[in-house]
């Protein structure tokens, strides 16, 4: 039993959208100084009750306490000054002003001149970084920080304002290992300190190594709140997503052809050397690798979009030349990058005119775009991949991160891609959607598609690939057959 003094008590919070209800009765109360966390399926309601908490939407029904006090919060900045801060997944930092800027911005200490008292300033910022153990000088741009730092500045800044409970939507999506690592032991400070933590992940894993307590939301509803030491992990998906996934990592038995694509001696300018590697149609190869490795630079040079110093491609045995996208286009290899935001997708745009952007030429007449040719290739593509949305009118930027997943490989379905590489396809999905792109990329494998997916999930490399490549440092350091997998012997071609 968990003796701790509850610091939020959630009662019956209800909110509807137009169509849809966001949040249906939900109530669960979370202990001071405890990791607390908040799971479900994209759409299930999390995002929706943070912005209910902190002022952002007006409850239609239902209230909460806060520290024992009915909280009236109308905006970001109230919820802030009662103790509750928020870390977004989006970090919301001015890059072009100091750390020191950013934790106090807004907040400047005046002297008597009314000037700023740029030493107390930096003083307190340095404080607040010394007591999380930090080492940052306080008078770097935010720009030149990487994200785990961003985020750190962020937490120092909640701190700033003496918050109680700091909410995690998604912090650790952009993480390598060592800085997860680096964050948990911030948790666990903050947790000493008395700090409530609200932690919002789609990783499993994380789940189980940082949390004390885990509430469950699905569809807008409250499905349970228990101690983590009380579930395993079948049975939290299984209330995550209303069902049993089965098997997690669905492997579809796929006929193995010709190698499709091969790619010899690639380089790059100081990033990538002599990389070789192949794919063949039916099969699902693997790249994994240390953040920094290479991976990505090593799908972008193949796909066109930097260039190469030196190397060869080669489709179907015959060498071909992509010096640009549309080259690869041509040759039918496509791209799902890693950030589908800005790289893959057009988010204002609707899902029909995402659907198209590759295949104009196929839904235009005598030049001009024919918007039922548009709206039938769209309905196809929803319907085969199973996008969820009431109508390809709807703009991308709506839709769930999974369902955007589908909408960039819809793209490129389009145009009939014989090789798909997909870099992190899976990244800040959940764990519902990841099944479905998983059967997904097997199903593709069958229709004799090669596919290549760079991954820093290994389990998930293990789980749906027919071999692995290793890279290290901007090289090829390991190859490794199915029979062959395991995560050890892929970290070890990895850092040895």
């Amino acid at each position: 039993m968990d003796n701790r003094e509850t610091i939020l008590d959630i009662q019956h919070i209800t909110k509807t959208f137009p169509g849809v209800r966001a949040l249906n009765d939900v109530s669960f109360q979370v202990k001071r100084g405890s990791v607390h966390a908040l799971v479900g399926e994209n759409g299930a309601g999390k995002s929706t009750l943070i912005n209910v908490l902190t002022g952002v939407y007006h409850p239609d029904g239902g209230r909460y306490f806060f520290k024992g006090k009915e909280a009236h919060v109308t905006m970001p900045l109230e919820a802030q000054m009662l103790g509750i801060s928020v870390v977004h997944q989006e970090l919301k930092l001015s890059e072009t002003l100091s750390v020191a800027e950013n934790i106090f911005l807004g907040r400047p200490f005046l002297n008597k001149a009314r000037l700023v008292d740029w030493r107390k300033l930096r003083a307190e910022a340095s404080e607040l970084l010394d007591s999380l153990n930090i080492r940052l000088n306080v008078d770097t741009e935010v720009a030149h920080l990487s994200v785990a730092q961003k985020q750190i500045v962020e937490i120092c800044k909640a701190l700033s304002f003496n918050a109680e409970m700091i909410i995690m939507d998604e912090p650790s999506a952009t993480l390598t290992d060592k800085e997860l690592d680096s964050l948990f032991h911030i948790i666990d400070i903050l947790k000493e300190r008395g700090v409530t933590i609200v932690y919002i992940s789609h990783r499993m894993e994380e789940i189980f190594r940082i949390a004390d307590t885990v509430t469950v939301l699905r569809d807008g509803g409250h499905v349970g709140t228990m101690p983590v030491a009380d579930v395993n992990r079948e049975k939290l998906i299984s209330m995550m997503v209303g069902r049993t996934l089965g098997e997690e990592y669905p492997k579809l038995k796929a006929e193995i052809g010709e190698i499709a694509l091969e790619v010899r001696n690639l380089s790059a300018k100081k990033l990538l050397h002599d990389i070789s590697f192949n794919v063949r149609h039916g099969e699902i190869v693997g790249i994994s690798g240390l953040v920094g490795a290479g991976r990505t630079e090593t799908a972008r040079a193949v796909f066109g979009a930097d260039k190469r110093a030196t190397g060869e491609i080669f489709i179907d045995g015959e060498p071909v030349k992509i010096n640009s996208v549309i080259d690869a286009v041509r040759n039918k290899i496509a791209l799902v990058p890693e950030d589908r935001k800005k790289q893959g997708l057009v988010l204002i745009h609707s899902i029909k005119h995402n659907v198209s952007l590759v295949n104009l030429k196929n839904v235009c007449k005598r030049g001009l775009l024919n918007d039922e040719l548009e709206r039938r290739m769209a309905e196809k593509f929803i319907e085969v991949l199973n996008i969820v949305t009431p109508s390809g009118e709807k703009e991308v930027r709506l839709l769930s991160g999974g369902n955007q997943q589908k909408v960039v490989l819809a793209k490129w379905l389009a145009v009939d891609s014989k090789i798909i590489i997909l870099d992190e396809p899976t990244r800040g999905v959940d764990v519902g959607a990841k099944a479905e792109i998983y059967k997904l990329m097997c199903r593709l494998a069958q229709d004799g598609k090669a596919v290549v997916m760079i991954s820093s999930d290994l389990p998930e490399l293990i789980g749906v690939c027919d071999r692995i490549y290793v890279m290290r440092e901007g090289t090829i350091s390991g190859e490794l057959e199915r029979e062959d997998f395991s995560q050890e012997r892929i970290l070890s071609h990895a850092v040895s």
